[in-house]
């Protein structure tokens, strides 16, 4: 990563210009070799820490997932006995979660809100660090729980009661690392608040902050009203197992329903958590290939905010099978469906924002349009199991499987691919292939749908998902899935060795400070790649709060 690192002796300036300077520059320079990383407290060097551990965690959830349709290629039991593929199923979800999509995307928001918000860094530098380093142990906790008596965790990534009152020693590993996931991604969240809400440049009022400033700052308040609950819902199936508590177990008055209402209280703003910064990220994306300003903004910001406060009060449609009232099931599908405006508002933002632009294709222009695609067609498969009769029949089935990889994988997945090859160029100062790039898109969305797409159709025949065998008549289409997904899985190694090694390395053409002529915004107005500390004083800004006002 030594691309990131601004020439000896050269610091940036308050209008973001490098000066020089060596009188002091000891303190403006990164210290050299491990100790730069271990204590870390700039926030690109975090953001690039986050970064890729997402991506190993990427690769480690992956591997479980083609482990997963290797096993579904045929039916009939192959590879892994039954217990062992539940074990996969339940970790390949926590992993790609709690591991991959969740840390990618505090990765950009170290990255890029201090660059679009004019502030020196983040609140709380220490902190920073250690909320990343906690993950660590948590991950290591939660693969190594492979190697306990009785394997890992295997009750889904839902972990359901009772399931999860009978699982072996490896359940409270899983159960403590998520605690410590937990408390990282509060500290995260409490540092962005603080940064956005504190350390703008003067100027920057909170209507003029880049979208994805905006959906960062909605979903860190998101992360401090959710994550307490998973803690409390888990903390609750730990003292089921080992004091004597009741909460889930019936047999002691507890009630295993009352789980799953803790769980999704987390569990559904958590996917708005998923898929805000995602939005953010493309709201950045579209109106600089599209040549033209975000159509509006400030519906995109309110519609934002809509669905994070509307998250709160649809959980249960994911319980539509549990023997609810009827009058719930009527509250919680109607919540369900209004939930689709604001998400509506934002795509017809995007469309507008396109409308008649001059666009362009490159290779993060084509991410952003695959998502608004893809994600669209998630967001559909998601209003019909918003529907109770239907959700009823489908509960459980690979359709609810196809649909909500078509919201995370196309959804979260393609905006942070989206993001590096957006931002890249300014972190590294190298500009990527776009010939490759090209490729691992088309490779992408190719092999995405030929994987998911099927699934819809399985789902419809009534295959129930974390099944390890099927009958016959699914052969086809899920040998048709198998073979999507490890086409899907090589697209992503391709990513990794042929785009984010070489920029790594600083292997490329050099970037420009600007490399995408209509792209807005102050992270823009810095030399590519952005020196280690990018705003000594805050810059002073014109009146978009876009541009940097030189002169003193």
């Amino acid at each position: 990563m030594s691309a990131v690192l601004p020439p000896h002796g050269v610091h940036a300036g308050h209008d973001g210009h490098a000066h020089d300077d060596h009188h002091d520059h000891h303190d403006h320079h990164a210290p050299a070799g491990w100790r730069r990383w271990v204590f870390a407290t700039n926030h690109k060097d975090i953001g690039t820490l986050y970064l890729l551990f997402s991506f190993a965690m990427l690769m480690v959830g992956g591997i479980l997932a083609l482990c997963i349709r290797a096993e579904l290629f045929q039916p009939g039991l192959q590879f892994f006995n039954p217990e062992l593929f539940n074990q996969f199923t339940t970790m390949h979800g926590l992993i790609m979660v709690f591991g991959a999509i969740m840390p990618a995307f505090v990765g950009f928001a170290n990255w890029m809100i201090p660059l679009q918000i004019g502030a020196g860094d983040m609140a709380f530098a220490r902190m920073n660090n250690f909320s990343f380093w906690l993950l660590i142990p948590a991950a290591l906790m939660l693969v190594g729980s492979f190697f306990m008596p009785g394997g890992a965790p295997a009750a889904g990534w839902t972990l359901y009661a009772p399931l999860t009152l009978q699982m072996g020693p490896s359940m409270d590993a899983g159960i403590f690392a998520m605690h410590i996931m937990g408390a990282s991604s509060i500290m995260g969240s409490i540092n962005i608040i603080v940064t956005i809400l504190n350390m703008r440049a003067p100027g920057m009022t909170l209507m003029k902050m880049p979208m994805f400033a905006w959906t960062w700052l909605i979903t860190a308040y998101l992360l401090i009203a959710v994550m307490p609950v998973l803690a409390g819902a888990i903390t609750m199936t730990l003292t089921d197992r080992h004091f004597g508590t009741a909460f889930f177990n019936p047999a002691g008055g507890g009630d295993p329903v009352m789980y799953q209402h803790i769980f999704w209280f987390f569990g559904h703003p958590e996917v708005y958590i998923m898929i805000l910064p995602a939005f953010g990220i493309i709201s950045q994306i579209v109106p600089a290939f599209a040549r033209k300003r975000l159509f509006g903004y400030a519906s995109m910001v309110y519609a934002t905010a809509s669905i994070a406060i509307l998250s709160f009060i649809v959980w249960a449609h994911h319980m539509f099978t549990t023997g609810m009232p009827v009058t719930g099931q009527l509250f919680f599908m109607y919540a369900t469906m209004l939930i689709a405006v604001p998400t509506g508002v934002k795509i017809f933002n995007w469309l507008a924002t396109m409308w008649r632009g001059s666009m362009t294709f490159e290779t993060p222009m084509l991410f952003a349009v695959g998502f608004i695609f893809v994600f669209t067609m998630g967001g559909f498969t998601g209003l019909i199991l918003a529907m109770a009769p239907v959700d009823i029949q489908l509960q459980d089935t690979y359709y609810v499987v196809a649909h909500f990889h078509y919201v995370l994988v196309a959804g979260s997945l393609y905006a942070l691919f989206a993001g590096v090859y957006y931002w890249g160029p300014k972190w590294t100062g190298v500009m990527y292939s776009e010939t490759r790039g090209k490729i691992h898109f088309w490779g992408s969305l190719i092999f995405f749908n030929v994987t998911f797409f099927p699934m819809h159709f399985l789902g419809l025949a009534g295959m129930p998902r974390r099944y390890a065998d099927y009958p016959m008549q699914f052969t086809d289409f899920n040998a048709l899935a198998s073979v999507g997904a490890f086409g899907f899985g090589l697209m992503q190694v391709y990513f990794f060795l042929f785009i984010v090694v070489p920029m790594m390395r600083g292997k490329g053409e050099k970037a420009a400070q600007k490399p995408w002529e209509a792209a807005e915004g102050l992270e823009w107005e810095v030399p590519s790649p952005a020196p280690f500390h990018t705003f000594e004083e805050p810059p002073k800004l014109d009146a978009s709060a876009t541009k940097i006002v030189h002169g003193h």
